[in-house]
């Protein structure tokens, strides 16, 4: 393998690493699971690093073929498995505590939604891509994602009305 090579696509995954690890959680709603989608899509990517010259294709590169990577395992699923609790946390207000347990809430909701979903949801909100951007990263009909979203926000409000304060859900 080539010296400078081997050197950018190291230096690649040592600075944008982490970022496409939280990325990849928030797909996932897994950690080891974002783990092996993020090694999963660095490797493809370096078997095609040669070809991507421009820096700001190449994490654009990474982000795509993980949101793939992501559809196909939810295609191979044979079945969705849910994750189903009780668990119901309080009301979150202003304060340190109170975010923190509006990120508990949030990330015990997320869970509840099946990985279709949550992926859209991490798309439209967090990456903020527009409907035809995740259409056509997904390949599905814009209408498809429109329709999804809209139910993904309707489950996470009833699996958790206390996000209902959260401005972004209303």
């Amino acid at each position: 393998m080539d010296p400078g090579f081997e050197a950018a696509l190291r230096q690649f995954v040592i600075d944008r690493s982490g970022a496409l690890f939280r990325t990849a959680y928030l797909l996932t709603g897994d950690r080891h699971a974002a783990e092996d989608l993020v090694q999963s899509a660095l490797a493809k990517t370096a078997a095609r690093w040669r070809g991507l010259r421009d820096p700001e294709a190449i994490e654009g590169y990474v982000r795509r073929t993980m949101y793939h990577e992501q559809v196909s395992w939810w295609r191979r699923r044979s079945r969705v498995v849910e994750v189903s609790t009780d668990e119901r946390l309080d009301r979150a207000g202003d304060g340190h505590a109170e975010a923190a347990d509006l990120r508990m809430t949030m990330r015990a909701a997320l869970s509840r939604l099946t990985p279709r979903q949550r992926t859209m949801l991490v798309l439209r909100y967090f990456e903020d891509k527009s409907e035809t951007e995740i259409a056509s990263l997904l390949g599905v009909r814009v209408g498809s994602v429109r329709s999804q979203i809209y139910r993904s926000l309707e489950r996470l409000k009833k699996s958790a009305p206390e996000l209902s304060t959260v401005r972004e859900l209303r």
